[in-house]
């Protein structure tokens, strides 16, 4: 079965991105409630303002769910952050380079 991923654009400043992985942090190693997620990888690029979420789900029926929550959630107090594009994917390939 294919995994599927949801990934996310944001426009945001240093203390956005900053508050955005202390609301991930403390929820430890749990995806919020109502997201069926396996694993999330934040990538950011600090001097041009973009943030990157991107958000891995065992089936596309998990993507839909976890979709459902997250375009529901707002963005951190602190800061500026501003959602820019949001797709989802299915995982075709995955290689662990050696």
């Amino acid at each position: 079965m294919a995994d599927y991923v949801r990934v996310a654009t944001f426009e945001a400043n240093g203390a956005a991105l900053d508050a955005l992985l202390a609301e991930i942090n403390a929820g430890g190693d749990s995806p919020p409630e109502g997201v069926p997620a396996s694993r999330i990888t934040v990538l950011a690029d600090r001097s041009g303002g973009t943030v990157v979420v991107a958000v891995r789900f065992g089936s596309e029926a998990d993507l839909q769910t976890g979709a459902a929550v997250l375009d529901a959630m707002s963005p951190p107090d602190a800061g500026s952050m501003r959602r820019v594009s949001v797709g989802s994917y299915e995982v075709v390939l995955e290689r662990q380079a050696t």
